[in-house]
């Protein structure tokens, strides 16, 4: 896990996207292993402070195609396989929460399979889909602004 993290805020940092580390007088946060594992069992946000957010993610069927507006995704796979596809033109688009669109497919855009020990970043605005699921697929999601 420090690894990850540790790839994370590089990648970020070199993206630019502007991660607001906390400073000194900010409070740790330490989430047992017992409390990621039974994230990891449903699907839930570990952690969301309003500069980023920390997700257990599990999917067990594909999703619908999503556009973050304001958040970079990045993306850190854990266990099983799922064709990702991002980039290309969302259809069917609609605004399910501020700043968040969902749609039914993607005409063009880039397919990819990705499993075990992979790392994506999707840039805001990207639409970006699991496909199909080999599940569960278990990922770490950490969104920064």
């Amino acid at each position: 896990m420090r690894s990850f993290i540790a790839i994370t805020i590089a990648v970020v940092a070199a993206y630019g996207v502007g991660l607001a580390l906390p400073d000194a007088s900010s409070k740790v946060t330490y989430i047992p292993a017992d409390q990621v594992k039974a994230a990891f069992a449903k699907g839930a946000v570990l952690i969301n402070n309003g500069s980023y957010q920390v997700h257990a993610s599990r999917r067990e069927e594909p999703g619908q195609v999503e556009v973050h507006v304001k958040d970079t995704d990045v993306v850190y796979m854990l266990e099983g396989t799922t064709t990702f596809v991002t980039g290309g033109t969302m259809v069917g688009g609609k605004t399910t929460a501020p700043d968040e669109i969902r749609g039914s497919n993607v005409q063009g855009g880039e397919t990819r399979t990705l499993t075990k020990g992979d790392v994506i970043i999707v840039p805001k605005g990207t639409p970006h889909w699991f496909k199909e699921i080999s599940g569960p697929v278990l990922y770490y999601v950490v969104k920064v602004q």
